[in-house]
């Protein structure tokens, strides 16, 4: 019997629905080993990540200080998004997150393009990490020689391992991953805040507002750079969504969540604009570059011996801990999609240590695509996945919000009852964060280069996943009907 169906004879009967009696059957055989140490982390570490560390940089250099205004922007439409997962989340925790919900709200065509799209994202998203961790490790004059490729490849079976033992031991590598990164930055920030306050010098520049007045200003390329590294500015938030995922292997979510959720508004607010308002600060935007993370230049301006070399460490731990929380994610999206038939049988496939390793090892197989790319173009590999995973990364976020709107829409039926932790201002906040990606897409096609070649293969990834839906409808609807008649 569908959802729809109960809803109705619900009503009919007199009661209120409270909430969906739908059960996704990708939420069964998890241990609820995550604790809320272990939640908040990974929602700090999902808010600051590869983006921010590696690609703030080239952005920098791009498009000046500025960069600060699209990080809040951006920052504003990200907190939306995950506030709306939020409101899911407490209305049903499910490991399979937003591809459970499109199958509640959308069917399961909706539930196949939103699992399909978020594995496109973290997919490439996995190169882009390996990539940057290989870029990061060619910092130290001991692995300069050795192939980007092979750097690339190390990184991958490192965290892959790690991923596949246990979700207790996934949460602690991502807490202390997560800890690093925030002592790293509150550090830089003090460090940073010193020396523009005293008006120490960086490499021969004083630091301060004449910094930013000296080289244009806060637009000193125009405005337009700016509204065009916004598809990237996107890929830094990329793993916000990631606390929902974690929510259907932790107890009490509906205690946890709201806290973990409402915390990242502000530490996007503190972590990313202030860092790249710092850095703006510290050095003209010219001094920056798309090949070395810009906490690595200023550090290594200052002439603080090993005060490079560890940041380029903490740089490289946010790397692995993105990584990380990829394979994690995908691992659990993919299992729901098997279990319902849209995905291949095996990602559906769980160890002893209740970890579904098979999608885990899919999204890997990917990451080993991604060595290839590095031999390949070393010098593009990073720019070229940033692009395709934004696609993914949109995607995922548009199926968030049409969710969301959907859900708003069966509340004001009667159908459901939302929880008291709402996305505030429904359903104008769905509808304007909607155009927000849909302008995303435009920027990515009118700012031309790599990003308009991505734009132009959209149609593709569509008809990839229209032949996808009908080579897969068919075992979809005979699980389905099992499923009723159980």
């Amino acid at each position: 019997m569908s959802d729809r169906t109960t809803a109705a004879e619900t009503l009919a009967a007199g009661a209120p629905a409270k909430s969906s009696p739908h059960v996704d059957a990708g939420d069964a055989g998890y241990s609820k080993d995550l604790k809320s140490r272990h939640i908040n982390m990974i929602a700090i570490g999902g808010a600051i990540g590869t983006g921010l560390f590696l690609g703030a940089g080239g952005r920098l250099a791009g498009a000046g200080p500025s960069l600060a205004i699209a990080y809040a922007v951006c920052g504003v439409f990200a907190f939306f998004v995950v506030r709306a997962l939020g409101e899911l989340v407490l209305y049903r925790p499910s490991s399979g997150a937003f591809v459970s919900y499109a199958r509640e709200f959308m069917g399961e065509k909706g539930a196949f393009a939103a699992g399909w799209l978020y594995f496109l994202n973290w997919s490439t998203t996995a190169i882009a990490d390996i990539t940057a961790a290989a870029t990061y490790a060619h910092f130290w004059a001991m692995f300069s020689d050795i192939p980007q490729w092979v750097l690339a490849l190390i990184a991958l079976a490192v965290v892959l391992a790690a991923n596949l033992i246990s979700v207790k031991y996934f949460g602690e590598m991502e807490f202390w991953f997560a800890i690093i990164k925030v002592a790293a930055l509150v550090a830089f920030m003090l460090v940073g805040i010193f020396l523009v306050v005293t008006q120490h010098p960086v490499d021969g520049h004083t630091p301060g507002f004449s910094t930013i007045t000296d080289s244009g200003g806060i637009f000193p390329v125009g405005m337009l750079p700016m509204l065009l590294v916004i598809q990237g500015v996107v890929f830094a938030y990329a793993s916000v969504e990631l606390c929902g995922v974690a929510a259907g292997e932790t107890e009490s979510p509906e205690k946890i969540m709201p806290k973990a959720i409402n915390s990242i508004m502000w530490r996007v607010g503190l972590f990313y604009v202030g860092s790249v308002v710092l850095l703006a600060l510290l050095l003209p935007y010219t001094a920056y570059s798309d090949g070395q993370s810009p906490f690595v230049t200023v550090m290594d301006k200052l002439g603080v011996p090993g005060a490079a070399g560890v940041m380029n460490l903490v740089v490289l731990t946010a790397a692995l801990s993105s990584l990380n929380s990829g394979l994690y994610s995908t691992g659990r999206i993919l299992r729901s999609m098997a279990l319902s038939g849209s995905a291949p049988k095996f990602t559906g496939r769980m160890n002893k240590g209740q970890v579904p390793y098979g999608g885990i090892l899919l999204t890997a197989g990917f990451g080993v695509l991604g060595v290839a790319l590095n031999y390949i173009v070393p010098g593009q590999a990073f720019e070229i996945v940033l692009n395709f995973a934004s696609i993914g990364i949109l995607g995922t976020w548009g199926m968030i919000m049409l969710c969301s709107l959907l859900f708003w829409h069966r509340a004001q039926d009667g159908r459901v009852t939302r929880p008291a932790y709402r996305l505030p201002w429904a359903p104008y906040t769905q509808i304007v964060t909607l155009l927000f990606l849909a302008s995303v897409v435009f920027l990515m096609w009118w700012g031309g280069g790599v990003g308009r070649t991505t734009v132009m293969f959209l149609p593709l990834i569509a008809a990839a996943l229209v032949g996808g839906w009908y080579l897969v409808r068919g075992r979809v609807n005979s699980l389905a009907r099992e499923r009723q008649d159980a």
